[in-house]
Formats: structure tokens, sequence, C-alpha cells
């Protein structure tokens, strides 16, 4: 029996696609905050889903917060339980916006089956393009504007991108799901695109700036008519608070002045290249 279960059958042109997981590539919970985001605010319906089973492992041997992180999720109260909980991984959309959106947790196994269910869907509903969004904690200033790196599954996308300001990523390592969705993109000659955010490694739990840095540029990238206003309120809000917190903290302070000075020559020297070179062809040396 297929682990894809579709309940309703909209009706969308071609539309984009837009993905988070929770799991490794969700710092600052910009991946699922992202999407939970958009589920909220465009009022999306839940369509579809992949069922969980053969996909995690949930009894993993260790310290418990580290095996907790596999567990599914219980809510007991006053000695009844309430809910319990196993990974999900559902697809909404939305009409409107001629989009669907599938927020997920990053399966543990069987990632090939696991793939094979989701651009099932994809080709159903021909999705034209996918999105996905994410991040990664890094040692970057929380007072700047969070930098969005970027994984395409087709070359000829990049100078569409590139406009947008991302930077092109340079890794080898441990690989994700994501990544691997984007190499089977490749294969099937589907466009999609991973878009990732460098979140604050100083900064723990859910970070508003970059969750409205992600939907800013997102909407951007898909001319999405959507209001950010609240989002970007909590942003202040969240920005104020942790400025407060930093003036107690004279070591955290100075520290972070050298990582703002750290961002602010990786971005003149990578990303204004030109204008240095203008300058210092008119006399105007700036090392």
């Amino acid at each position: 029996m297929s682990k894809l279960q579709i309940f309703d059958r909209p009706v969308l042109k071609t539309p984009a696609l837009i993905m988070g997981f929770s799991g490794w590539m969700d710092s600052g919970e910009v991946s699922t905050g992202t999407l939970n985001w958009l589920i909220e605010r465009l009022n999306a319906k839940r369509f579809a889903h992949i069922s969980p089973e053969g996909f995690y492992i949930y009894n993993f041997p260790g310290a418990l917060e580290w095996a907790s992180m596999f567990r599914p999720h219980a809510l007991i109260n006053d000695g009844l339980v309430e809910s319990f909980g196993f990974p999900s991984n559902d697809f909404y959309y939305s009409t409107e916006q001629n989009i669907i959106l599938f927020l997920g947790k990053e399966p543990n196994l069987r990632w090939e089956e696991y793939a094979d269910y989701f651009f099932t869907l994809t080709s159903m509903f021909q999705v034209n393009m996918i999105y996905f969004v994410g991040s990664v904690s890094s040692l970057v200033p929380h007072t700047r504007e969070p930098r969005l790196m970027c994984v395409t599954s087709n070359a000829l996308l990049k100078e569409q991108f590139r406009h947008f300001g991302v930077k092109f990523t340079n890794y080898e390592g441990p690989a994700s799901m994501a990544t691997y969705l984007c190499t089977r993109c490749t294969e099937l000659q589907q466009d999609m695109v991973n878009l990732i955010a460098a979140t604050p490694a100083y900064v723990q739990g859910n970070n508003p700036k970059c969750i409205e840095a992600m939907l800013r540029r997102v909407a951007g990238m898909m001319d999405l008519n959507i209001d950010l206003s609240q989002v970007k309120h909590l942003t202040d809000e969240f920005e104020r608070k942790l400025n407060e917190l930093i003036e107690a903290q004279p070591d955290l302070a100075s520290n972070i002045v050298r990582l703002e000075e750290d961002y602010d020559n990786d971005i003149f020297d990578n990303e204004m290249g030109d204008l240095k070179q203008w300058l210092e062809q008119q006399g105007i040396r700036l090392d």
C-alpha cells in the first residue's frame, strides 16, 4: 500500500512548492517557522501526507537529550495521555497563491522511497519549481541582514537567483535530505533551489529575524502577495530584547563586534568586488 495518501485534488496550474523540514537544517526554526507561518497566514488546506511508517528511528540509544530527538511526542495531562504524535509529513495548498506547501520531518531511513512518494505528488500536480527553505548555525552577527546560501538543481537557475543576493554554496560533508532531493531533481529535470539562512550561533531557539528575512526573500522570488507586518513587528521586538541581554554581557558584546567586522569585510570583498576595484583604480585603497 502506498504511503502517499491524497485526500483532495485541488485545481492548481503548474504551481510552485515550498518545503521545510524539522531536524538538522532547522537552526532558529527557520525551516519549520517559515512553513508554519505560510500555512497559517495563507489559510492553506491540508490535502495529502506521507505516512511515517518505516522512515524513522524511534528508539535511539544514548543520553536523554540526544535520544529525545528521535522519539515521538506525547502530551500527558493529569495522568491521562491526551495526544501521541508520530512524525508528520503533510502537503497543503493555496489556490489563491497557486502554491503547494510541504512541512515534514527529515527521515532517518529509506530516503529513496520517501523521495519517490514526494516526487509522485509533484509530478501529479505538475509542480514547476521547488523551493526548500532551511538554516544552519553560523558565526554571523544578529545585527546584520541574514545571508542566504543557495544550491540549485540546474546551473541555468544560478543567473536567475544571483539577482536576489544569494551566495552559492561550496561545501563537502554530511548531506541533508534537501540535498538528496535536489540531486534527484537534476535527474528528473525538475527545477529546485535550496535556500539556507545563516543564523547566529549564540542565539538559541526560534529566531524571528531570520524567519522574517526568509519569508521576505521567498515572497520576492515568487511574487507572493503576503503581509509581513506582523512578523516584522516580532522581529523588531526580538532584536530589542536580544540587544538588552547583550549589553549586560561585555565579553559577548565585544565578540559580536568582531563578527560584525568579519561579516562586513566578507560582504565587501565578495559581493562588492567591482566597487572595490573601481575605488582602487581611482587611487583609493581600502587595506
